[in-house]
């Protein structure tokens, strides 16, 4: 998949050194991945959240922060939207 925002979650990793590991970690499976469908995605991050118009949000260290993303599993391509923590998170409007 190509993956579209990195630089939101360098940003954020900078912010946050706690979860550098774990966002690089995700960044490569999701680069790394061949996404069809929903499903597929549920068979490796089966804690993920399916939301409409194709938003997946994803939990990572532990379900401490969340990435916002939209995939478009035709064209191959993850956008992510946004990261944060899940206090943050609670507060996001979709």
């Amino acid at each position: 998949m190509k993956v579209i925002g990195k630089g939101i979650l360098s940003e954020f990793s900078n912010n946050h050194a706690d979860v550098t590991v774990q966002i690089a970690a995700w960044l490569a499976e999701a680069e790394e991945a061949d996404w069809c469908t929903p499903n597929d995605v549920k068979l490796r991050y089966v804690s993920a959240s399916f939301l409409s118009d194709n938003r997946v949000v994803f939990n990572i260290k532990g379900n401490k922060y969340r990435i916002d993303t939209k995939i478009n599993y035709k064209n191959r391509m993850v956008l992510v939207k946004r990261i944060g923590t899940h206090a943050e998170y609670t507060k996001w409007r979709f």
